[in-house]
Parts: structure tokens; C-alpha cells; sequence
């Protein structure tokens, strides 16, 4: 099976969001490669809130290029058999830790939002990762800081999207 099959099983499975879902949907119909940054009218991304449910945070990013506090993620690389590796392996390379694991149930939400040209969008399948108790951070190239923020303190650095996020996350665990 290709990324591509597995994005359209995911999404097809996926039961909330039914306009979004099926926009996806329909993208994945229509770009054949749009999975990959090459994709210009815009591609699905993977990301993943990192949780730690036993303290009641999660681990945010300050985003290099975009100054803002994220939860990790990104584009699918060739190497990636699934959305879902594509989220943990975005989330540990992010995070710097090695034994996240997903959250079960697939993807917690989608979030479609315009970027910078040359692709204009990002079709964003969000999942969550839980750390272990003790899970120590360590900041990528690709942030300016790496912090553990209380469920309380979110809506105060990030934007609603991480706010949704972690709200959907949170009514799962």
C-alpha cells in the first residue's frame, strides 16, 4: 500500500469534520502527488500534539520560520508508510524524544490552513503522541524553543487550532 492508499483509508475512516474530511478527500482525488511538498496547490501534512496526560500538559514548539507555538509536524517524506509514522516520526525528530507513542484511534483532527506561496495550503492530519513520565525535550534546527505548557496556559501562547487540538486530544484520553 502506498502513502497515498493510506491517506485515503485514514480519511475515510475518519468520521468527524465531514466537510474538511471529504475536501481532503477530494485533493488527494484530483493531485495525485498530493502528499508531497512538490504539490502547489497544496498538500497533506502530518503533525502531532505531544502529551503528557500524568503532569496535564503538552510539549509546544516555537516554530522557526513562522514565530508561532506549535505542536510538531510536517511534510511526508518518501520514507513514510503511513500518516501515522509520518506525525510520530515528525513528532520525535521535533521533540528529541525517542518513545512517544500515537495516541490510538488515528488522526484526533484536520486543520486546513493557508501557507506562503509557492503551495498556498496545508491539509494538516493532526494525531497526538503521549510521552513517558520524565520525558526529556530537546530543541530541533527547525524551532526556537521547546516548552511543556499546562492544559490551562495553551489558549494564552497558541492559536486556536492548537487550542482545538488539545481540547479533541484531551476529550479522548
Amino acid at each position: 500500500m502506498t502513502l497515498h492508499d493510506d491517506a485515503v483509508l485514514v480519511l475515510k475512516g475518519y468520521e468527524d469534520q465531514p466537510e474538511l474530511r471529504q475536501a481532503y478527500l477530494d485533493h488527494l482525488s484530483a493531485h495525485p502527488d498530493g502528499l508531497r511538498k512538490s504539490c502547489t496547490a497544496g498538500h497533506l501534512t502530518a503533525s502531532a500534539l505531544v502529551i503528557d496526560p500524568e503532569r496535564g500538559r503538552v510539549l509546544l514548539t516555537l516554530h522557526r520560520k513562522l514565530r508561532m507555538w506549535l505542536q510538531m509536524g510536517g511534510h511526508c517524506e518518501p520514507g513514510d508508510a503511513t500518516l501515522a509514522a509520518a506525525a510520530l516520526r515528525e513528532a520525535t525528530e521535533e521533540s528529541g524524544i525517542a518513545d512517544l507513542t500515537l495516541l490510538p484511534g488515528g488522526p484526533v483532527r484536520l486543520d486546513r490552513h493557508a501557507i506562503p506561496s509557492p503551495c498556498n495550503w496545508h491539509l494538516d492530519v493532526q494525531y497526538a503522541v503521549l510521552a513517558v513520565p520524565g520525558a526529556v525535550q530537546t530543541i530541533s534546527d527547525e524551532s526556537l524553543d521547546l516548552r511543556w505548557f499546562p492544559y490551562d496556559e495553551v489558549a494564552d501562547v497558541a492559536d486556536e487550532s492548537v487550542v482545538r487540538l488539545m481540547e479533541a486530544t484531551r476529550a479522548r484520553l
